[in-house]
């Protein structure tokens, strides 16, 4: 049976959101950008993607991040080891997973100008090959946001330091999949990427 982004239960959305936004010098899920916070944003265009199956992993000021989801049908969970790194991050929600859930999509909530139609060039490539990873290309650069099959769940579980999944993707490169997203470039991680990419907006 074909399955259809917003509707399967086969892949569920994390969204990585527990930094404590050092270089931004305030914590930067909280900056607007067309009215939205930069965590709603990213959170709603998960769930635009996969509905209910989302997870939102929050760390550093979690009980201030923690209202600008509400409204929207996701779970948070709390990593209390987020100085550790974004490794960290990935361990805490892939244990939240459900046994159901067949692949995850990795997303950053800094990464602003990721849209739902981007999620969902990813979400339909790893339809395609849902034995293998998918992941945003940008030149040279292969990373988040990134879908990952079961069978690496126990890899992703056993991440550490701040690097992410790129390690496990530099593995496994025999069953990647890259799908150019020039959006992907682009992080909010200073006031001045903040006013690049929306210049009418400020730091809240």
């Amino acid at each position: 049976m074909q399955q259809y982004p917003g509707t399967s239960p086969a892949l569920h959305a994390i969204v990585l959101a527990a930094g404590e936004s050092r270089r931004f010098g305030a914590p930067k899920q909280l900056a607007r950008i067309a009215g939205q916070s930069l965590l709603g944003l990213a959170a709603g265009r998960a769930v635009e993607l996969c509905g209910s199956a989302v997870t939102v992993v929050l760390g550093a000021r979690a009980a201030e991040l923690a209202p600008l989801l509400r409204g929207l049908p996701v779970s948070v969970t709390v990593n209390p080891l987020w100085r550790e790194g974004l490794g960290s991050s990935i361990r805490a929600g892939v244990a939240s997973l459900p046994e159901s859930c067949e692949g995850v999509l990795l997303m950053l909530a800094d990464q602003a100008a990721v849209s739902t139609g981007d999620l969902r060039r990813l979400a339909d490539a790893w339809r395609g090959q849902p034995g293998g990873i998918v992941a945003a290309s940008r030149g040279a650069i292969v990373g988040a946001p990134a879908v990952f099959p079961r069978a690496l769940f126990h890899a992703l579980g056993e991440l550490r330091g701040n690097r992410g999944a790129h390690e496990l993707i530099g593995r496994h490169r025999e069953c990647l999949m890259c799908v150019d997203m020039p959006h992907a470039a682009i992080d909010i991680d200073t006031p001045a990427d903040l006013h690049a990419f929306a210049p009418s907006e400020s730091p809240s």
